[in-house]
Order: structure tokens, then C-alpha cells, then sequence
């Protein structure tokens, strides 16, 4: 058997067997069938059994597949089962361990330890009963119990075990002393207890006038409050898990001297300016009072008075703490209230104003003596700007521009209130803004600003784009110099001895572009002419006339050059053009005249005038008089002739019959270089002038107007 309720048998192993069974049958005719268990080597256990009960235990062996025929079946016995088990401490010597009987038990045995003892140190005792006694324990100590029943065969059945603590040893050495507290009396009640002691111990301390007080953690504790002239009986209880010391320690003698109570009423006013007087009510039984007075830099002053009231001189700025005892020949009395008195702060020793905004006010001050916080005021006629702050500074803002104000800094504290009769200071706050900006254009480069300005005495100066262009008193000036094509921000701001104002709100002035500085106008064919002209601040498009008496044309474009039509020639042009801004400001820009190529000849003719001669003639075209070149160009061959100005034809030489020729009629420019606009055209004779029978021409015109 292994305990109440398992047996364990042993079993010689068979190979290839993977697994064993065991199986518990009980003693009756025939066996019932109770448990089984599979194992895997021996030996092997079943549990679930009965207390105390014969069971007969077969093997079977199984290879996974199949089980053997049981084995003989053995005979074997649980143990009796643990002893119900109760203990107890009925005093710090003893520990009482009692039991249930325990059916076929005819025997007990008890063994008791002191954890954490060796076990040489265990008592044993046995018993045919159910219950048992030791004696002579240590006090206050924790015992382990093991508890065993035995049956008539003697043979030792399953074991219980608990613990148990003994009761604690009765505080001994008890001393109870007086202690004196700032506001009451107290007894201070102490003990010792054995050092082998190892339990919580929780103490409990009263009295026969209901003060009671406990401790866990220290061997003292404190009765609190006491009253003197009363004599108090002290008792000490210790206890412990097990229950209290059956002992209490007892003081039954102490008494207290009666002193006076101490004086109560206390009082103080300030009858004058930095004069107090200290008051408080008489007590019964006083000879004489010491009164202290104490300010918060630790300076001390104590009168000795027969009757009940002192003076003192108390400045501003402090608080100071004041008691008084009552004395006689018993001695002084226990403390009594205190009384605070904190006189009004003292006034700021300096106080600096200064203007750090348009509408803001610094004020700055030294820590007043006796001050928690500092109430700042700015007062004008019609307003009142407070400030709240513990620190030594503050912003008042959003006043009123152009105002003065009468600035003042008052010193407060929680008790005493505020003092009133600080000095104050005037500070003026800047000029306030000028309104109603406006700006007139004077012309392209000049503008006039205007304004309105209220305030007492100021200068006004007038900002063009971040520059100071114009300081005034009145409320206009002129602003010139302005450039074409540019914006300008414009802005007006107020001055005088307090400070600036707050710049106006801007006004955006922009000048009109400005015209290109250059110009140039080329001629293509003779109907068509390419204008180009440089870049110009601020103008995005253009606007380009060329005029005469004859017609005009004109472009639009947002390029530096454009190609107009309808040229007439020998035609004097005036040139004009209109620049615009992205916002549509026009800016009209005029430059010297143009004048188209010369009109060329028309109605071109060849004739014979010898066997190798030609005379080309034309109709003139209207215009200035010129000269006309002729050329004449085919098989390599070149022929020119000139006609003078008024002479509408030219003669050639040396012509071959048979050629085709290719022929421009240009009147000559001033420059003397022919026009190159003029049509060319190819003449095809049929013979050569020296052999041809008869001589013609025919006419293939080439010519055309275009830009190649």
C-alpha cells in the first residue's frame, strides 16, 4: 500500500508486451470488479481505492493488439486513512491537538516541531484517545503537527499534518510616560516581548477613561489626547493567530501636575500705522503669561505681562505668528492656539512703464515685501484695464491708441488685502492708426496720398513699398518718381514722443507699362512688313498701328514682333502702339515714321530695235521720281541698263535670238540699291537675231509677291 487509497505492485516485464494492465477486484464470492489501470513498466500503481480495504490485483500484459490471461490474483490492504485533525492554544505554553476517530484505529501518534527546528527537536506522543496535550512550549512560536493512526497490526496508516501557533507571551517591562504635544497631552505606553517570538503580533493598549490605541509594528504606542490631573489604569494586550496573551499588563499610578489651561480669545489690531497690540482672555489659576511674537524673518520678541496684552511695532509686509502660555508654579501650560497677523504688502520700491506695442503697456516693478500677488491698473476717463499676476511684470493691452492712462500697481495678499496708497504714473499709448487712405494718380509717375488723422499731436509718414518716402503734419503729400510698369505698396503710419502706430492698411498703386525702347520695322515683300520691338516692364500685350493717308494696319498679339499686311508702296507710315498691363492699365507709346519700298514698273515690254537690240519699256508707277534698273539674265549671259528718273524705258545690246531670258524691272532706292520686291520675268525668242528668219517673243511671267 502506498496511502488510504493506492496500491502499488511489482511485476517481472514480458518482451514485446507495450503496455500493462491492472486491475483491482474486491474479496467477495464472487470478486466484483472495482478499477483498472494500464501501466507501462513495473511497477505499477492504482489509486481510487477505499480506505482500508482488502483488494485482489491481477496483471494482464497487451501488445496493442490483444490482452493476456490475468495473472494469479495477490491479496493487499490500503492504509488507514488520515486522522481528522483540530488543534488549538489555550495558553502560550500548550498547544491541544484533538482528532475524529478513525474506524479500525486502535492507536495515535502525534509529533510536534518548532519550524524551523532540526528534527532531533520533535516531541512524539502517543495515544489510544483523540485527543492530546503539550505542554511547555515556547510562547508566541509557530509548531508543525503530523498526526498518524495505527491499526491492529501495527501497521502505520496515512499521515495528516497542519500547524500550529502558541498563544503570545504577555508584554512584559510595561512603561507609560508623559508626552507633550504642540496642541495636547499624551501617554506614551511601551513593552518588550521574547526575541524567540516568530508570529505577527498585533498589541492593543486601553484605558479606564476609554483612550485606547494598538500597534502591529513597534512596541509602543500612544494614548492621545489626555487630559492632566487624571489618573489613568493602562492595561497591554498581546495577541496572535492562536488568540490574546491570557495575561495583561497593568500601570495603575500615573498622574499629571496640574498646570494652567492654556489662554484662548487670542486677538490683534493695529491701533496706528505700524503700531499692533497682542491680546488674549485670562485663564484661572495663572501667576503671569509669556506671550511670543514672531515675525516671518525669525525675529522673535516675548513679553512677560501679569495682565493680557502686549504691544509690538509691526511693519508692512509680514506675517507674524503669536501664542501665549499661562504659567504658574506647576509649570507652564500645554500649547494653546496660535494667531497669524500679516499686515498689508509694502508698495513696490521702483515701477517702470513702458509703451511695447501701438496699445500695450509693460509695467514692471521690484517684489514688494509681503505681496502674493500684484493687481495692475491702467485708468482713463472712460476705462479701466486690470491685470491679476503673482509675478513681477504684466502686459496691458488692447488700450486705446492716443490715450494717457494713469498706471498703478497695487500689492495684495489672501489675508490682509490690498494696499491702496501705492504711487501711480501717466503713460500716453501710441498715436492711433490714420484712416481713410486713399491715393490719386498726379500722372505717370506721380501720386498724390491723403488721409485723415485724429490724433493729438503726431507726424504722419507716408511708406512706399517699405521706404519712408514723405514725413508730414498735414494730411496729404505728393509721392514722385514713380516708375512705369511697377506696383506699389503704400502704407501711412503715425509718430509722436510716445511711440509708432500700427501701419495703416496698404493701398496697391500700379503705374502703367512702359513703352519698348526700341522699335523696328523690316518689309518682307512689298504688301507685308515684320514689326519687332524689345521687352517692356509690365505690359503683357501689345497694341501696333502703322498709319498713312493711303490705309493703316495694325496687330494685337503678347509677342515682341507681329507681321502686318496690306502695305501700300512708296507709302510714308507714322508708327504708333498701345502696351497693357495684366490689369488692363494702357500706356500709348509713338516712335519715328516708316516708309514702304518703291512702287515697281508695270507694264513691261521687250522690242527689236536691231539684230542684237532690245528696248525694254514700262508704264512708271506713282511715287517719289527714280531711276530703273533693268537686268536681264539667260545662258549665262547678264545684261543691265539704267533709265534715268522720268524715262520710262532702257535699251540692251548684244542680245542672241533663239535665248530665254529672264527679266526684273526695279526702281532704284535712294541708297542706290534696286528694289528687290519687283516680278521677274522670262522671255523666250525663236531664232537668234543673226540667223532667224523672223524675230518673236513670248512672255512666261514668274514673278510673284511673296516673302521668299
Amino acid at each position: 500500500p502506498i496511502d488510504s487509497t493506492t496500491l502499488e505492485i511489482t511485476f517481472v516485464p514480458v518482451a514485446g508486451v507495450t503496455k500493462y494492465i491492472i486491475r483491482a477486484l474486491d474479496t467477495l464470492n464472487p470478486p466484483t470488479f472495482i478499477e483498472e489501470v494500464e501501466v507501462t513498466s513495473s511497477p505499477g500503481r492504482i489509486s481510487n481505492l477505499q480506505a482500508y480495504k482488502d483488494y485482489k490485483l491481477s496483471i494482464m500484459a497487451s501488445n496493442g493488439v490483444a490482452r493476456s490471461q490475468p495473472t494469479q490474483p495477490v491479496t493487499a490492504k490500503t492504509l488507514l486513512p488520515p486522522p481528522q485533525m483540530n488543534s488549538s492554544s489555550p495558553n502560550d505554553h500548550t498547544i491541544d491537538v484533538s482528532w475524529n476517530p478513525t474506524v479500525f484505529a486502535v492507536n495515535y501518534t502525534v509529533s510536534l516541531l518548532k519550524q524551523g527546528a532540526i528534527e532531533t527537536h520533535k516531541i512524539t506522543k502517543s495515544t489510544n484517545g483523540t485527543n492530546i496535550s503539550f505542554t511547555g512550549l515556547e510562547a508566541g512560536v509557530v509548531y508543525d503537527i503530523d498526526c498518524y493512526a495505527f491499526d491492529v497490526d501495527g501497521r502505520k496508516g496515512e499521515f495528516a499534518n497542519s500547524s500550529q501557533a502558541t498563544r503570545p507571551p504577555t508584554p512584559a517591562s510595561v512603561t507609560v510616560t508623559m508626552v507633550t504635544n504642540s496642541t495636547s497631552l499624551a501617554l506614551n505606553v511601551s513593552w518588550t516581548v521574547d526575541p524567540n517570538v516568530n508570529t505577527l503580533i498585533w498589541y492593543n493598549v486601553s484605558s479606564d477613561q476609554g483612550v485606547n490605541c494598538s500597534s502591529t509594528s513597534s512596541l509602543s504606542c500612544e494614548l492621545s489626547p489626555v487630559t492632566c490631573g487624571t489618573v489613568y489604569s493602562v492595561k497591554v494586550t498581546a495577541s496572535n493567530v492562536a488568540g490574546p496573551s491570557l495575561k495583561m499588563s497593568a500601570i495603575t499610578t500615573l498622574s499629571c501636575p496640574t498646570v494652567p489651561c492654556p489662554p484662548q480669545g487670542l486677538t490683534v489690531t493695529e491701533t496706528t500705522s505700524g503700531n499692533c497690540t497682542f491680546s488674549w482672555g485670562t485663564v484661572a489659576h495663572a501667576e503671569r503669561y509669556l506671550a511670543y511674537i514672531k515675525n516671518g524673518f525669525g525675529t522673535e520678541k516675548v513679553c512677560n505681562e501679569t495682565g493680557s496684552s502686549c504691544d509690538f511695532s509691526c511693519e508692512c509686509g509680514y506675517t507674524y505668528v503669536m501664542s501665549v502660555f499661562a504659567v504658574n508654579a506647576a509649570g507652564k501650560s500645554p500649547p494653546g492656539p496660535m494667531i497669524n497677523y500679516t499686515t498689508v504688502p509694502c508698495c513696490p520700491s521702483s515701477m517702470n512703464v513702458s509703451l511695447i506695442g501701438p496699445d500695450t503697456l509693460k509695467v514692471v516693478w521690484d517684489k514688494a515685501r509681503g505681496a502674493e500677488v500684484y493687481e495692475t491698473q491702467a485708468v482713463n476717463n472712460s476705462q479701466t484695464i486690470l491685470c491679476n499676476d503673482t509675478a513681477t511684470m504684466c502686459v496691458l493691452s488692447y488700450l486705446k491708441c492716443d490715450t494717457s492712462y494713469n498706471t498703478k500697481v497695487i500689492p495684495c495678499n489672501d489675508i490682509s488685502g490690498c494696499n491702496q496708497n501705492c504711487l501711480s504714473r501717466i503713460q500716453d499709448t501710441a498715436p492711433c492708426t490714420p484712416t481713410n487712405l486713399g491715393v490719386t494718380k498726379v500722372n505717370s509717375s506721380a501720386v498724390n496720398v491723403h488721409w485723415t488723422n485724429t490724433n493729438r499731436n503726431a507726424t504722419v509718414s507716408v511708406t512706399v513699398n517699405g521706404v519712408i518716402s514723405c514725413t508730414t503734419g498735414d494730411t496729404s503729400c505728393d509721392i514722385t518718381g514713380l516708375n512705369c510698369g511697377s506696383s506699389y505698396k503704400i502704407s501711412v503710419t503715425a509718430a509722436n514722443a510716445a511711440g509708432d502706430s500700427l501701419p495703416s492698411y496698404s493701398e496697391l498703386y500700379e503705374t502703367g507699362p512702359c513703352c519698348p525702347s526700341t522699335l523696328d520695322v523690316q518689309q518682307i515683300t512689298q504688301a507685308m512688313t515684320n514689326v519687332s520691338w524689345s521687352s517692356a516692364t509690365g505690359a503683357h500685350t501689345f497694341r501696333t498701328f502703322l498709319n498713312s493717308s493711303k490705309g493703316h494696319a495694325g496687330c494685337h498679339t503678347e509677342d515682341t514682333h507681329c507681321i502686318m499686311g496690306c502695305i501700300t508702296c512708296s507709302t510714308n507710315y507714322t508708327i504708333s502702339m498701345e502696351a497693357y498691363s495684366l490689369s488692363g492699365l494702357q500706356t500709348n507709346c509713338s516712335y519715328s515714321g516708316f516708309s514702304s519700298s518703291l512702287c515697281c514698273p508695270s507694264g513691261i515690254k521687250l522690242y527689236r530695235i536691231s539684230t542684237t537690240g532690245l528696248r525694254v519699256s514700262w508704264r512708271s508707277s506713282p511715287g517719289p521720281t527714280h531711276r530703273t534698273e533693268v537686268n536681264m539674265t539667260g545662258n549665262g549671259n547678264a545684261y543691265t541698263c539704267t533709265a534715268l528718273p522720268g524715262v520710262n524705258y532702257c535699251d540692251i545690246s548684244g542680245v542672241q535670238c533663239g535665248m530665254e531670258y529672264t527679266v526684273v524691272v526695279a526702281p532704284i532706292k535712294p541708297d542706290g540699291s534696286p528694289e528687290t520686291f519687283c516680278p521677274h520675268r522670262v522671255y523666250s525668242g525663236n531664232r537668234l537675231f543673226s540667223t532667224c528668219a523672223s524675230f518673236s517673243f513670248s512672255v512666261y511671267f514668274r514673278g510673284k509677291r511673296s516673302v521668299e
